[in-house]
């Protein structure tokens, strides 16, 4: 093995140590988390309502059922999923944590409620985000530990790739008929190589959704240095208390959906905010898949008035506004469906066993290394031996 060759081993090994056990335990949570729609689906029936062919209930109607339920929350999120999904309404209850209500979108009725931190797919997304530590803690040490991941996918192609081309064919599969220490090395090998690719992208997407700079490098590399600032496209506006003229007969958060949905008539679901920590606006977001947060036509209100204060029209944005929305998509593999649902699977299963794999092989070649320094010594104390009798 060339000098070269033995430093990156060194990197190799030692940050597997490092990183191995986030790695671990972040992967594994992103598989469970690919197909937490499909799973919570089957096993929820309040996840699907009958479409009934009727308007859906205004948004006021469905705050109001809800602070009539929980009178001290402030339902701040409200969505429309879909013609065969619930609406559901996120309330701010203040010291007892967020109330997450499901209402069926046709009567109105409340379905189903429950505490988000109670959802058995919300704390493996906390984990794999944050490990359960405090966020502004946990986050660092996630991220750190992809970034290390990154730089280990890298050393490790550079390692196993084969030196001579009639070499490169059979290091492209696993000999299923070796022995089990064999079996091993290449599960590390071949299938870390076929991960790579995908690993890389799911871990600079994990950073974007954690990092605001990774998301604003993504932003600007997509728009190839024109002159468009990321501050600019995503800031939202802001109502303006002091400028109440002209009060909306209309409760400001319906007549805020009804424009969004004729302007985005084709979108499967809405999401409608009126978080006052946010921007003071009220924001509604018309997506064209249900489930989906890409592709996105969006649209921020006066509070007061209802006067539309900015569009964000989604063949007007710029590619980098675009690709950054995609973001959540393509971490969780849906981008294209169920299929790359399986890749992104499959991908995060792989990055999983990885540290399992390598551990094995280091611990493997330790035991290999130890009786032969143990036969070296044995040699020389017989080689001393030896000089004493004579």
């Amino acid at each position: 093995m060339t000098k070269f060759k033995k430093v990156i081993l060194f990197c190799h090994r030692w940050l597997g140590f490092i990183s191995g056990l986030v790695v671990f335990i972040v992967s594994i949570t992103g598989c469970v988390f690919c197909f937490q729609d499909e799973i919570q689906d089957a096993m929820h029936s309040y996840r699907t309502v009958q479409n009934t062919g009727k308007p859906y209930v205004q948004p006021s109607q469905l705050v109001a059922t809800v602070k009539k339920a929980f009178p001290m929350a402030s339902p701040d999120y409200i969505y429309y999923f879909g013609t065969e999904r619930p609406a559901g309404v996120l309330a701010n209850t203040g010291k007892d944590g967020f109330e997450y209500v499901f209402l069926n979108p046709y009567t109105g009725k409340i379905t189903y409620h429950e505490k988000p931190q109670t959802n058995f797919f919300i704390i493996v997304e906390y984990i794999h985000l944050y490990l359960l530590l405090p966020p502004a803690i946990g986050k660092w040490v996630v991220g750190v530990s992809v970034i290390i991941f990154m730089v280990i996918m890298v050393t490790g192609l550079i390692l196993w790739w084969p030196k001579r081309k009639s070499d490169r064919k059979r290091s492209f599969t696993i000999k299923w008929g070796g022995r089990w220490r064999r079996v091993n090395y290449d599960l590390h090998n071949v299938l870390g190589f076929y991960a790579t690719s995908i690993a890389i992208i799911l871990s600079i997407t994990g950073l974007a959704i954690a990092f605001e700079p990774v998301s604003k490098a993504i932003y600007n590399t997509a728009n190839l240095g024109k002159d468009i600032t990321y501050q600019q496209e995503v800031t939202e506006p802001k109502s303006d208390s002091l400028k109440r003229s002209g009060l909306a007969k209309q409760p400001v958060i319906d007549q805020a959906f009804a424009y969004a949905r004729k302007q985005a008539p084709q979108a499967e679901m809405f999401l409608i905010h009126n978080d006052p920590a946010v921007s003071g606006a009220i924001g509604v977001g018309a997506y064209a898949k249900s489930m989906h947060y890409s592709h996105a036509t969006g649209f921020e209100f006066d509070k007061y008035n209802g006067k539309l204060l900015k569009s964000y029209i989604y063949d007007k944005k710029s590619p980098g506004l675009k690709l950054i929305e995609m973001n959540y998509d393509i971490h969780v593999g849906q981008i294209f469906g169920f299929t790359t649902k399986i890749i992104a699977f499959l991908a995060s299963l792989i990055c999983a066993s990885l540290p399992v794999t390598g551990f094995i092989i280091w611990l493997g070649k330790r035991k290999k290394n130890k009786p032969k320094k143990e036969r070296l010594v044995t040699h020389r104390r017989a080689q001393k031996h030896q000089l004493h009798q004579i």
